[in-house]
């Protein structure tokens, strides 16, 4: 790049450089973050003050009588919140006759009146009071939090997924990966961001400050998140990577506490041993892909020397399936490291759910960003979750910039798997054992 210039990329290497927060700040000056609201509460009833917020104009008076909705929201009981729910259901759904007259009108005569007529009518009443409600300071993650209650209210209520349809519709959009900002989060960072990295952590606990700080601090650990400008406090993913020296098969050395930091002229791979969506709320809500390929070309700029990128990943999956298929004597019992490879090479390559990715929810996610599977591990996770889901066994997934789009392609149209010969040949040497 040009002495001078000053693109995307050379922006945010600018921010990283000075922790990871510059490019935070500058949205702070970009994006307003408004504070609490002043709301008083009325004593109207919340469906009434919906309608209300749907009819009125002004966006000053929209404002505040979005607040007061979330306000009232969150402070209502669990039959008023499932009251609430059946209200949007109900009285906020489509109006079928409308859709259909509406549709008619358009097959007869395709124009732009008839088509916006169309548009106005095929869209649920909810989802343009979700919209309003996104107005209110705080709104977004309020709404975040409320798509939390709506999925618990749903194991009861099956129908309410209508309602889902128009939060997931609405986030897809909100939550654009343009809208959202790669940070890099060190040892400096705020406090409060790392009591929720602490918190959030999913796949290897974070068990104090010091075990924490052992992820951050040394010169060959990295961690990366997604933030919103909308929830600039609060990551929705992270990933957490270690720089090695070649491609490590179990997660104990990488987590040791008396490990010693590897020099950085040492390094040759990027292994990302640990990926946490934080936010429940977001659901179905895809970051994972361009988190990992913004890091891998960021630690590519970073660090010249990398050449491989790859994930240290549970197979959560594993041992639910193997006493599964032994139940069904179809599955010899994996007493040996050897054994257990050739198993869980099986059960990533094999396994399947109805649409014909792979039942294990981690190698759909790597797979279907475009990694190749790489290798699988015996003993490669000694703690007890990983006993419990994965037999102990761990996998690699290889991030190769060259090939990830086509193996994208392939696994999106045709649900082949990419993966390396060595662990084609553990699947078939299974298969002959049975």
């Amino acid at each position: 790049m040009a002495a001078g210039s000053c693109d995307g990329a050379g922006l945010m290497a600018r921010g990283w450089g000075l922790g990871g927060w510059a490019l935070g700040d500058l949205l702070g000056t970009l994006f307003e973050r408004r504070g609490a609201a002043d709301v008083t509460a009325s004593d109207k009833p919340l469906t009434t003050l919906c309608r209300a917020l749907l009819s009125g104009q002004g966006e000053v008076s929209g404002m505040k009588c979005a607040a007061e909705v979330l306000m009232r929201y969150r402070l209502a009981s669990q039959t008023e919140k499932a009251a609430f729910f059946r209200f949007l259901a109900d009285d906020m759904d489509l109006d079928p006759a409308a859709v259909i007259a509406a549709a008619q009108a358009y097959a007869d005569k395709a124009d732009v009146g008839t088509m916006a007529a169309l548009l106005d009518v095929a869209e649920p009443p909810r989802q343009e009071l979700l919209r309003r409600l996104n107005q209110a300071p705080g709104g977004t993650a309020d709404l975040v939090a409320m798509r939390v209650d709506l999925m618990a209210a749903m194991k009861t209520q099956p129908d309410l997924a209508r309602v889902d349809l128009d939060f997931q519709h609405l986030f897809a959009s909100w939550f654009n990966r343009g809208f959202l900002v790669l940070r890099k989060i060190g040892w400096e960072s705020p406090a409060n961001i790392l009591e929720k990295i602490i918190a959030y952590e999913a796949v290897h606990e974070i068990h104090s400050w010091a075990d924490l700080r052992r992820r951050l601090e040394p010169p060959d650990r990295r961690c990366f998140a997604f933030f919103h400008p909308s929830m600039p406090d609060d990551p929705l993913i992270f990933v957490e990577v270690a720089l090695t020296q070649g491609i490590p098969g179990a997660i104990g050395p990488l987590l040791a506490e008396d490990r010693d930091a590897m020099s950085l002229s040492q390094v040759d791979t990027a292994v990302f041993y640990s990926i946490s969506n934080c936010q429940a709320g977001l659901r179905g809500i895809s970051f994972g892909n361009s988190l990992i390929k913004q890091v891998v070309d960021v630690l590519g700029r970073e660090e010249p020397g990398l050449k491989t990128f790859v994930t240290l990943s549970p197979i959560p999956g594993l041992c639910r399936w193997i006493d599964t298929e032994q139940q069904d004597g179809q599955m010899p019992h994996p007493t040996d490291p050897e054994t257990l490879r050739r198993v869980a090479a099986r059960y990533l390559l094999q396994a399947k759910v109805a649409d014909g990715q792979p039942l294990d929810p981690v190698a759909r996610f790597h797979l279907g960003n475009g990694a190749e599977l790489h290798d699988i591990h015996a003993a490669a996770d000694l703690s007890d979750k990983g006993q419990r889901q994965s037999c102990g066994a761990m996998v690699n997934y290889l991030y190769d910039p060259a090939k990830v789009e086509s193996n994208h392609e392939a696994f999106a149209s045709k649900k082949t798997i990419a993966a390396a010969r060595s662990v084609k040949a553990l699947a078939v040497a299974t298969k002959d054992q049975n």
